[in-house]
């Protein structure tokens, strides 16, 4: 292929170097056609001033290095949404001579269509990739590629990259436009539209649809008898529970074992190997082993950990949303959603915050519009993870032995409370222009269809090293700060990295921070610096607790039992049952496991990540004093 402008066409920006876009509506297989054309040669980008991932790669083009750029699913350009935006300005800042792939879907030509003229309204070079024939096939409807193609004015394909390439088919047009003379004038700009363009557009795709076979009616389709069954409402919201369920499963059982199993390797054999290795080399020993051991190689430890954990819940999105389920969950559970001002796509990640955090993060960019995926984002803290049953296990069997199980029942219906009030408050302050919190739920049903393996492996990659090279880097940096924080002395002359953990920096911080937990009556040095562990990882906070007792050995447990006893009866005056209460739901409530931060912050941005951050602490600190003097008063 020949394409003299290629070089030319790169500009500043993330999708500078996007010499073809792929644009076209949700599920119509454009991230499939992506995959097909790039390969394993993708990375994700931001959109400019915000937090959503665009993916961008390379298409071996004739020889040349093309460009690439998949841009989220959308119906107009008339844009009410960030995805939507971020469409229409990704059409607005490439190049003029870049070539707009737009993805045509067979089955409901009209609404394509639609796009199409919008697009082509912009003035780039645009070629139709016309999918979804088998499908339509399977309903009656026949297109022709090449009625088509002159009905529209631009060239028009027929691909179906699930089962073959996609590259060859597109190949000869796109090259043909990449090579066309560049345009003298700038492509015109991508809304906002009159509401004579919007007349226009309708009138042109009558005219369209006019010039083709009239459509055949509408055949029962198996997805159609399908859907008979689970949209339901006696069946649909039983089998929506059932895999709910087991992603919950999932989240807190099938994954645990990988995880344990990973920080265990870890901390055990390659913490053994590192200091062998720097005993061999004469630096063993020190401080410096220390902040590779206890900071490096456990920050590199929990990334790893997740990383099972993250495959398993993406992989198991993918299959949901591959094979048409994901839209009918959304369906089934959109009447509980919307007290909350959400609709029914927002409960996988929620129900997923139950088993862990952090996937569930990730989970909100299922979600449609911007404003949604905040306020899941928002929200998604509130959700009661397994990490969080060590210390509710821990303080429920000390405190209240005879009703333990009902407790811990009790802070995971107060976490359900806390979602439902959080979302009521956050819609009222969060907003979206153009995206009204009772508007309804309108989703393309796709066919039921098994995943494309391709698409699967490439998508769970992707995401698994933006967790790596995101969020793996702010964990591995804060708890080297952690490490160095309990390293410093500040008193008793100890040596850097052998310091009781009173005398260190970090016990003298958990002093001066205690106070302000006794409204909780938590007002004691051992308490603050367990909670400030479980910033790290909630699980973290009982050994913490146990290493500032310094209780070790076979009875570590009644001994951790009996000094925080003792302690809570001490900061709560006589009240230590309500003490533990109000430790227990401050534990729900504040901030998260540094893990799941990371993932805030690369999701929702550093603004949202630390107001989020904030509101947790404020309601974690008034709730628990809340529990605390009521129950002293009981």
């Amino acid at each position: 292929m020949t394409c003299p402008s290629c070089d030319a066409v790169r500009s500043s920006g993330p999708l500078g170097d996007a010499s073809v876009l792929i644009v076209g509506n949700p599920n119509v297989g454009k991230s499939t056609l992506f995959n097909a054309l790039t390969g394993s040669h993708q990375r994700a980008v931001n959109a400019p001033g915000t937090t959503l991932e665009l993916t961008v790669g390379t298409w071996r083009l004739g020889g040349e290095a093309v460009g690439v750029a998949d841009l989220p699913g959308t119906f107009s350009l008339d844009a009410r949404s960030v995805d939507e935006r971020a469409v229409a300005d990704a059409l607005d800042g490439a190049d003029p001579h870049a070539v707009a792939v737009v993805v045509l879907d067979a089955t409901a030509l009209s609404r394509s269509l639609y796009l199409l003229a919008q697009v082509i309204g912009t003035g780039r070079p645009v070629v139709a990739a016309l999918t979804m024939l088998d499908v339509a096939r399977d309903r009656g409807l026949t297109i022709d590629a090449r009625t088509l193609s002159r009905a529209v004015g631009v060239p028009v394909v027929t691909i179906d990259p699930r089962k073959r390439p996609g590259a060859a088919e597109l190949a000869e047009p796109v090259s043909r436009a990449l090579a066309a003379p560049r345009p003298t004038e700038r492509a015109r700009r991508a809304g906002p539209f009159a509401e004579a363009d919007v007349v226009r557009w309708f009138a042109w795709v009558e005219g369209v649809m006019a010039q083709l076979p009239p459509e055949p009616p509408r055949r029962v389709t198996p997805s159609d008898r399908i859907d008979r069954v689970l949209l339901h409402p006696w069946v649909g919201v039983p089998v929506f529970l059932a895999v709910m369920w087991g992603l919950f499963e999932m989240c807190t059982r099938a994954a645990g074992p990988l995880i344990s199993a990973i920080a265990a390797f870890a901390g055990g054999p390659v913490a053994r190997a590192v200091s062998s290795g720097l005993g061999a080399l004469g630096v063993g020993g020190g401080w410096f082993e220390g902040l590779l051991i206890d900071g490096v190689l456990t920050g590199l430890g929990v990334v790893l950990s997740f990383l099972p954990l993250l495959a398993l819940v993406f992989t198991a999105l993918g299959i949901l949303d591959g094979s048409g389920y994901l839209s009918r969950a959304a369906v089934v559970a959109d009447r509980a959603m919307r007290v909350i001002g959400l609709d029914g796509r927002a409960v996988l990640p929620l129900m997923i915050g139950f088993g862990c955090n952090v996937p569930a993060i990730e989970a909100t960019r299922v979600l449609p519009h911007a404003r949604q995926r905040l306020v899941a984002g928002l929200l998604v803290p509130y959700t009661s993870c397994s990490a969080r049953l060590t210390v509710y296990l821990l303080l429920a069997a000390a405190f209240f032995p005879g009703s333990a199980g009902t407790v811990i029942f009790g802070l995971y219906l107060t976490s359900i409370v806390l979602v439902a009030v959080g979302g009521l408050a956050f819609r009222k302050f969060v907003g979206g222009k153009g995206e009204p919190e009772r508007e309804s739920l309108v989703l393309v049903l796709p066919p039921y269809q098994w995943p494309d393996l391709r698409t699967l492996w490439h998508s769970i990659a992707e995401r698994l090293r933006g967790f790596v090279r995101e969020a793996g880097v702010v964990i591995v940096i804060a708890l080297v700060a952690m490490w160095a924080l309990a390293a410093i002395p500040v008193r008793g002359g100890y040596a850097l990295a052998d310091v009781p953990i009173a005398d260190s920096a970090f016990g003298v911080g958990a002093r001066a921070a205690a106070p302000a937990l006794a409204p909780l009556g938590l007002g004691d040095w051992h308490v603050a610096a367990a909670l400030a562990s479980g910033f790290v990882a909630k699980e973290v906070a009982v050994g913490a607790l146990a290493e500032t007792y310094a209780v070790d050995g076979q009875g570590r447990a009644p001994a951790l039992t009996a000094s925080l006893k003792e302690t809570l009866s001490n900061t709560s005056r006589g009240h230590p049952r309500a003490a533990a209460l109000a430790f227990m739901v401050f534990a729900l409530a504040y901030t998260p496991c540094l893990a799941t931060v990371a993932q805030m912050r690369r999701a929702l941005g550093r603004r949202w990540t630390t107001i989020g951050i904030g509101v947790q602490l404020v309601v974690a600190w008034v709730l628990g004093a809340l529990v605390f003097q009521v129950g002293r008063l009981l």
